[in-house]
């Protein structure tokens, strides 16, 4: 195909995929000196101005000529807004490639731009499969494949290669006869405040305070399962896992912190969100920071969590009809803070609750119903307290 006469013109009318042009070399080199453009992909670092040239002049040309991959420009708000790619179109399977300038992120430019894209490849390329890859920890390209409707995720150890060094890799695709829409749930993970104390989403600035919480004697001691001594790399695994929680729908975890200094102060989450015996009941855990213990943060933090996880759905809740928990027999706080949020001791499992000396405590377990809740009616009617 001529470049960029036989380039065709996607557009939705607020995003257009079009021919790049020498204008863009100026917005495209910028784009790429943007650090998180350079830690998910495998542009040269430092990214020199001749290195915008010799892409988009040379090597895009190169690959409509060749059919062996098609790049557009990205054109938003009247800018150029980034780049997206089909590639490796053989046996009627492409790989799709983008990257979007940071002045556009948080707009959906990116989730239009894939559509348009995979579309074109369907409907005009005869594809059947597009495939999606990223590093593992690229949260944001997954979840821009994640809302254009790629599926079937998978992890692939050492799979891809940046400048020399093996990393993992997410991989997902859709075929022409999918739904370019979101499967599933990605749980959104929101500030929530009251009572004293913030819920927020962790961040890798948690990461000090998670390990220090995660090193004491009391919550080791509850919660057998941490690796000991727990590291620094501990902490930020946990931290990437609690997103990976929301993005498979199987929770949401907070941050506790102090609404003042920001400071982490424990965790609280409501997980098994997608139970395979009843989809409308979660289970709520926590552990505290030793400097918040005796402070009633717990308590007011659960209660928190507990008003979200009972808020419907449609009103950016999780919609949950019942909650259970659970707290050793000897741990006391555990099971007062349960109680102080009207949850129902219900049951006593025998030997169940493991200790890392290898003995097991008994394990009271606890539920609360949406109806229940004090603000049931409220929460019913999203009617603001």
């Amino acid at each position: 195909m001529r470049f960029p006469d036989d380039v065709p013109v996607l557009t939705d009318s607020l995003v257009t995929l079009r021919a790049h042009t020498t204008a863009d070399i100026g917005p495209a080199y910028e784009t790429c000196q943007d650090p998180e453009m350079q830690r998910w992909t495998t542009i040269p670092v430092p990214y020199l101005q001749e290195h915008a040239v010799g892409y988009l002049t040379e090597q895009i040309p190169a690959g409509w000529a060749d059919g062996s991959s098609y790049a557009w420009a990205i054109e938003y708000d009247g800018r150029y807004a980034g780049t997206v790619d089909l590639r490796d179109r053989e046996g009627g399977v492409g790989e799709i490639g983008f990257a979007v300038s940071p002045w556009a992120r948080g707009n959906g430019v990116m989730t239009r731009a894939v559509k348009l894209a995979v579309r074109h490849a369907f409907d005009q390329l005869g594809l059947q499969r597009v495939i999606w890859r990223a590093y593992v920890g690229n949260w944001g390209s997954r979840r821009v494949a994640w809302k254009a409707g790629f599926r079937s995720l998978v992890t692939l150890p050492q799979e891809g290669l940046q400048r020399g060094v093996r990393r993992d890799e997410w991989v997902a695709s859709v075929t022409r006869d999918d739904e370019l829409e979101p499967q599933g749930r990605w749980w959104p993970i929101p500030v929530v405040e009251g009572n004293g104390v913030r819920l927020r989403p962790l961040g890798p600035q948690d990461a000090e305070r998670v390990m220090a919480a995660c090193n004491d004697e009391r919550t080791a001691t509850w919660l057998a399962g941490l690796p000991s001594p727990y590291t620094l790399e501990d902490a930020h695994t946990f931290i990437e896992g609690r997103i990976a929680w929301a993005a498979d729908g199987d929770g949401v975890s907070w941050a506790i912190a102090d609404p003042e200094t920001d400071e982490l102060l424990g965790n609280i989450s409501a997980f098994d969100l997608r139970g395979r015996i009843d989809p409308t009941v979660g289970e709520i855990g926590y552990w505290a920071h030793p400097d918040a213990r005796g402070r009633g943060v717990m308590s007011a933090a659960v209660g928190l969590a507990v008003r979200h996880a009972f808020t419907p759905l449609d009103d950016g809740g999780l919609g949950r009809r019942r909650l259970v928990l659970y707290a050793a027999a000897p741990n006391a706080a555990s099971a007062h803070v349960a109680e102080v949020n009207g949850f129902v001791r219900t049951g006593l499992q025998r030997a169940a609750s493991p200790r890392r000396d290898g003995s097991y405590d008994d394990l009271i377990s606890f539920d609360l119903l949406a109806t229940e809740h004090p603000d049931y009616r409220k929460l019913l009617e999203n009617v603001a307290e």
